[in-house]
């Protein structure tokens, strides 16, 4: 599994030459070992890419996303079969017992909220109105404490009349890092052999992606906590670059330092095993650190 992020901004041609992907621009000539690539993101839709680029790059188990015109990612690659799945783990996850699940559930929502609580205190703000839900939190959530807490939430970093339906920068930067958090989620499942489709309390039959928009909940904040520490005029590269880069984050994850992404796969991880039954049980703790302002990345073309 790779560490580096590339992200292509320009008209290019992406190829392979020795196990190295070759990125052709107008002027210059990027090569990079594709064992080392964790990711790559299109941000433009002005470049090309090989099949073979693809096929490598996919067998080294990396994803590769790609942005739409308004810049937001729309589609990334997943590979059809990993070495770890078999018909019978299909149908193991498509057969959790509903006490797992309703567990499993309940210990996200209460991660999340907890994590928001945290990073409202960070930010400066009174977050007990947060800690008051995660008080109310029953089993399976029957009660719906996470759309609660996310109604105080967004209105304590963002402002009273902030809404996350507004048509504003604060929310395409938001939608821009969950999409980010959401592709490294999916490529964690899809390596222990599971599938994203399957989702424990999302169920859309048109998202693909239903058990990774489960489990990235308790991560979310971190995008929060980074976008409410900048003043967001546009979504420009430079914040593209810097959300990407956020992977990178050091905080502590169930009492060891990690980094988000290290963090995040061992999360998947350790709340699959749980609902497969080889886990008696599942730990959930995040700790932030206390700046997150100054991630930025240089590894673009």
């Amino acid at each position: 599994m790779g560490w580096r992020s590339l992200i292509i901004t320009q008209h290019c041609k992406v190829t392979t030459k020795q196990h190295s992907l070759v990125v052709q621009t107008n002027g210059d000539i990027h090569t990079m070992p594709i064992d080392d690539l964790n990711q790559v993101i299109f941000a433009t839709t002005r470049a090309l890419i090989s099949a073979d680029a693809i096929t490598s790059l996919a067998e080294a188990n990396a994803k590769v996303v790609f942005s739409g015109r308004d810049g937001q990612p729309v589609t990334e690659t997943a590979n059809l079969y990993s070495d770890r799945r078999k018909a019978e783990q299909i149908r193991l996850q498509a057969n959790w017992p509903n006490d797992l699940v309703e567990t499993m559930w309940t210990k996200i929502v209460a991660a999340k909220i907890n994590n928001q609580a945290q990073v409202v205190k960070l930010c400066g703000h009174d977050e007990r109105p947060l800690l008051d839900d995660l008080d109310a939190l029953e089993l399976n959530d029957v009660s719906n404490r996470e759309a609660s807490a996310a109604r105080r939430y967004f209105k304590i970093m963002f402002g009273e009349d902030f809404s996350r339906s507004d048509l504003c920068a604060t929310n395409a930067t938001l939608n821009y890092g969950y999409s980010i958090l959401l592709s490294s989620t999916n490529r964690a499942i899809v390596s222990t052999g599971h599938i994203t489709e399957l989702g424990m309390h999302h169920h859309s039959a048109s998202n693909p992606y239903n058990l990774g928009s489960d489990l990235m909940e308790p991560f979310r904040p971190a995008i929060d906590y980074w976008v409410a520490q900048h003043s967001i005029k546009d979504l420009t590269p430079d914040v593209k670059y810097a959300l990407i880069d956020l992977l990178n984050l050091e905080l502590t994850f169930n009492g060891k330092k990690a980094l988000l992404q290290n963090a995040l796969a061992d999360h998947v991880e350790n709340c699959l095993a749980f609902l497969d039954g080889r886990a008696k049980k599942c730990r959930i703790e995040v700790i932030f650190p206390d700046e997150v302002s100054s991630y930025a990345i240089n590894d673009h073309v």
